[in-house]
């Protein structure tokens, strides 16, 4: 029971270790060597749970399910090496002699292995268990043990040989744990056919594939992490770029209002929420300045842009909650909802009176109309813009009729 009990112990720290890897069926799925990787550890999972059973079965002397089991062990193995070279072939990223070499001996390997599993269900050329039930190593076993061990000490000679080509340290040290990995199970495997009642092939696997989680896979998931990382802060940026960028579109330079595209959109959302019975109740301001082309012609642009921007404080003075927007070079809008909203009769009210009274002193004068929308009736936001609009002509003929009644000169 020793032979099995290393052999679960192996299995067990292997999950331990690796768990997040076997559990993850998408594990670091856009990294081909990280998917080669869990092919691999999946594979020596299979290993280990063939290996510790092997030990159980063959104390209890029951030769047909050893014989079965012995089978699948050699199967396992052959896969756990095959998964290795596409393992190394993918993270070394190459292609050379030496490339194609692993990879043709990783299928050279396999189908030898299948070949010679075939064949001993019939003749025992790899293994067999004489009359006392005690195991027997044929000759195609110690062939196929050598050409691992050919491969191993093959990867390993190339990978240590060209380490000092890679500038980054962490990739010496990735180099140097391949490297270090076909050493150890080179090791292993001879000392396998030496004593071919020891779990040496186990527990090569486990130190191997530690030293590959270690020194290669978690730097891997380590630097996924910081490219993970890198990548948000450029999406934040780029947010916040976005959300400037935005911010800027959507306010009026001049005056600081909300401009004509935030207009544009509020439109659409007002209508789309008249289209599901969403809005109840809402009004529309309509502004237009007074005066604005004689202070152009006369004073300037400069002092055009003056006018203009107190006529806009005027507006956001007098509409505190409401949204203002610009949507000509003299007009404004506000949009009415709640407080403001309720509020809209004694509000428009003052705003003529300070308007009529800014009049009278010769200060900036705003024309205004207001309009409330009218369930049932208005099917856009247009119908209650066009009331508002045409509310506000009406009211800037009048303050055009009070100024030349007085005689003020604008």
């Amino acid at each position: 029971m020793s032979y099995s009990g290393t052999a679960l112990l192996a299995f067990l720290v292997h999950i331990i270790i690796n768990y997040r890897v076997i559990t993850n069926t998408h594990y670091m799925h856009d990294q081909p060597a990280a998917k080669a990787y869990r092919e691999l550890i999946v594979s020596m999972m299979a290993f280990y749970t063939f290996d510790a059973l092997w030990g159980i079965l063959y104390d209890a002397k029951i030769l047909p399910l050893v014989f079965f089991d012995t089978t699948l062990y050699f199967v396992a193995m052959a896969a756990t090496v095959f998964f290795w070279t596409r393992f190394v072939i993918r993270y070394l990223n190459e292609k050379n002699r030496f490339i194609s070499f692993i990879s043709a001996m990783g299928w050279v390997l396999t189908l030898f292995f299948a070949a010679v599993l075939i064949l001993n269900l019939f003749v025992p050329v790899m293994f067999w268990f004489d009359e006392e039930g005690a195991y027997r190593a044929g000759n195609l076993r110690y062939l196929a043990l050598s050409i691992q061990v050919i491969l191993f000490l093959s990867t390993s000679v190339y990978v240590l040989k060209t380490i000092n080509k890679r500038a980054e340290s962490r990739a010496k040290l990735h180099y140097a744990a391949i490297g270090a990995f076909g050493i150890v199970m080179s090791v292993m495997v001879v000392l396998q056919v030496l004593f071919p009642l020891l779990p040496l092939y186990t527990a090569g696997c486990l130190l191997g594939s530690c030293m590959l989680h270690t020194f290669i896979i978690f730097v891997m998931m380590d630097d996924q992490r910081l490219e993970l990382e890198e990548t948000l802060r450029r999406e934040k940026q780029q947010a916040q770029e976005l959300g400037s960028a935005r911010q800027m579109a959507y306010t009026d330079s001049l005056t600081g209002v909300k401009s004509t595209h935030a207009y544009i959109e509020v439109v659409k959302q007002v209508d789309e929420r008249i289209a599901k019975g969403e809005i109840q109740e809402f009004g529309v301001i309509v502004f237009d300045l007074n005066g604005l082309k004689k202070v152009n012609d006369t004073q300037g642009h400069e002092a055009g842009d003056l006018y203009i921007q107190e006529a806009s404080r005027m507006i956001c003075e007098n509409y505190k909650h409401s949204p203002v927007f610009r949507v000509g070079g003299d007009e404004f809008v506000a949009f009415l909802e709640r407080e403001d909203y309720h509020n809209r009769e004694s509000l428009l009210a003052a705003f003529v009176t300070k308007a009529e009274d800014n009049l009278r002193k010769g200060k900036v004068v705003v024309a205004s109309g207001m309009a409330e929308f009218r369930p049932g009736q208005d099917n856009s936001y247009r119908r209650v813009f066009e009331r508002a609009d045409h509310r506000m002509y009406e009211r800037k003929a009048v303050l055009k009729s009070m100024e030349n009644k007085s005689g003020i000169a604008r």
